[in-house]
């Protein structure tokens, strides 16, 4: 879904309220994607998370979702942390991947509007 969501919204042509909900919904499935590594990470090494315990419960989804999000946006409120070098590195990854999309982004929804325009 990702891919298609993705092609379509910066494929060229006029910017459009689709192609930005669009960018909006990859933004928020890099969290989820993220959130299901960090399961995979939790699951292997128990001891991955300060704060954080990866066991089957109704709760873990929500907590793992809030984490992503955290790190995605670069709040980091500290009250999860990770510990273990793997889950670490996909922290940093995250992080670096949510500062740059949104300027990536506007960079290329700028630029198809301008070509959009110049055809005009």
């Amino acid at each position: 879904m990702a891919v298609t969501v993705a092609q379509a919204t910066f494929a060229p042509g006029r910017v459009t309220y689709h192609r930005v909900i669009g960018a909006v919904l990859l933004y928020l499935t890099v969290a989820v994607i993220f959130s299901a590594l960090f399961t995979f990470i939790g699951t292997l090494v128990p001891d991955a998370f300060a704060g954080m315990k990866v066991e089957d419960r109704p709760s873990l989804a929500s907590q793992l979702i809030y984490f992503s999000f955290a790190t995605l946006t670069t709040t980091g409120y500290g009250d999860v942390a990770p510990l273990h070098p793997i889950a670490r590195s996909l922290c940093n990854v995250e992080a670096i991947f949510g500062q740059l999309y949104p300027a990536t982004l506007l960079a290329r929804l700028v630029t198809l509007e301008i070509a959009h325009r110049d055809q005009d």
